[in-house]
């Protein structure tokens, strides 16, 4: 999927239009907040802060000067479409469209969901002049030159403020790889453990990486194997270190992103991490500790916290040291992978690439029958669905996370395609 195949035309309009009435102020935003000392703490202690919402209101009601982002997904973008908040842009996007009649069902489904992700943004950007992380549709997820294409296009609309969030995925990875090399800034999301990191950050070199923490603590949790408090936290530490030591030794440029943020005290627990992209909730939660800024300190350089598994359980079967071990085989396949020519790779030939090198359980092949109970399940997966390959090693805790959180988006991503052809229909019934 190319320029050529829409027309060099169709991406010069879709861009004009979604920049109709787009007046940015770089510089100087029109909402700039209350400052907080807790948050210019955090700053001194190197951690970037983000907020993790497209709910305008939400945002005002927590936004600071020490704020510098807000990132926005599938899930986030959905429940302002499902407000119908775009539904006379819906109408009007179809009618622009409706200009190039040979585009297929799936490319006017792409270009709808480019255009809601990219109006909404720079809503955003306007009111607080924030960089704003962009998600591709996940459509795109195993189509490398369509991730390419729509990340150039993005980028295009707004160059001064967006970074494309890219998830971890075969082609998500060789993408990514590309993308960075045309100078543009991604969000590689979408990561659970320090090993992921370290490999996207070595192949891919994005501006930042994730660790989805609150997710990692809920699997504990929602499997009945402990509380699961910390194990995110350790998780998001071990990625910071390793992606530290990646930019200290290969002169990268990625920065370690704590996301999935559920609770205010994460924000303490985490603090010298990179970057946090915090919901609002958290946000004033934390505010409401009554911590003074010299609580805080750099958790970065200090013992990780023990997670919460109860007694008893193999931590080693559930595939829990996946998340923070990043042992010399992992790193020996990442010094192979480094050496290849990846413009000649594919998806599957990555996956295979893993396979040979004894580190299959890192990046898998999934069957349909897997793939079809991570969607069934949700964005936390059922230990007893996946005890043995655990157990023996197929498959990786954070792959199978990797896995479950794509899953969730697609469905939010379907819901909202869902509620654009209803729109649509409506429209038509009415005339």
């Amino acid at each position: 999927m190319s320029d050529t195949a829409y027309g060099t035309e169709l991406s010069a309009r879709v861009r004009d239009f979604i920049r109709q009435g787009f007046r940015p102020r770089f510089g100087t935003p029109q909402f700039r907040g209350r400052t907080h000392p807790l948050w210019r703490r955090l700053r001194e202690l190197g951690t970037e802060l983000w907020l993790d919402s497209g709910d305008i209101e939400a945002i005002e009601d927590v936004w600071g000067p020490e704020f510098t982002a807000l990132t926005t997904n599938n899930t986030l973008l959905n429940r302002e479409v499902q407000k119908g908040t775009y539904d006379e842009l819906v109408v009007q996007a179809a009618g622009l469209l409706d200009d190039w009649p040979d585009l297929t069902d799936r490319q006017r489904k792409l270009e709808m969901a480019f255009i809601l992700n990219a109006r909404h943004a720079l809503k955003l950007v306007e009111r607080f002049d924030a960089h704003v992380s962009v998600e591709e549709h996940t459509d795109l997820a195993g189509d490398v030159e369509g991730s390419v294409q729509y990340a150039r296009r993005f980028y295009a609309v707004c160059p001064e403020r967006f970074y494309v969030k890219v998830p971890l995925s075969p082609a998500g990875l060789l993408a990514t790889r590309r993308i960075c090399q045309m100078g543009i800034p991604v969000n590689h999301t979408l990561g659970f453990s320090a090993r992921q990191n370290h490999l996207i950050a070595r192949i891919g070199r994005p501006a930042f990486v994730n660790v989805f923490l609150g997710r990692l603590n809920s699997f504990v949790a929602d499997n009945g194997l402990g509380d699961g408090a910390g194990v995110g936290e350790r998780a998001a530490l071990a990625s910071q270190g390793a992606v530290r030591a990646v930019r200290g030794a290969y002169d990268v440029p990625t920065r370690q992103i704590a996301a999935s943020i559920r609770a205010g005290a994460q924000l303490a627990d985490l603090a010298g991490v990179d970057v946090m992209t915090i919901p609002p909730k958290a946000a004033g939660e934390f505010l409401r500790l009554d911590l003074r800024p010299e609580d805080l300190s750099d958790r970065t350089r200090q013992e990780a916290p023990r997670p919460g598994v109860r007694d008893g359980v193999d931590q080693r079967a559930v595939g829990l040291h996946t998340l923070w071990d990043v042992d010399e085989q992992f790193i020996a396949c990442a010094d192979a992978l480094s050496e290849e020519d990846l413009d000649t790779f594919t998806p599957g030939r990555l996956v295979d690439f893993f396979a040979e090198h004894g580190c299959g359980d890192a990046m898998v092949r999934w069957s349909d029958r897997q793939r079809r109970t991570s969607a069934e399940e949700g964005k936390i997966p059922r230990l007893d669905n996946w005890r043995q390959p655990l157990a023996e090693g197929r498959v990786g805790l954070d792959s199978l996370m990797n896995l479950a959180g794509w899953n969730s988006f697609d469905a939010d991503q379907k819901e909202m395609d869902g509620r654009v052809r209803e729109t649509l229909w409506h429209a038509m019934a009415a005339g």
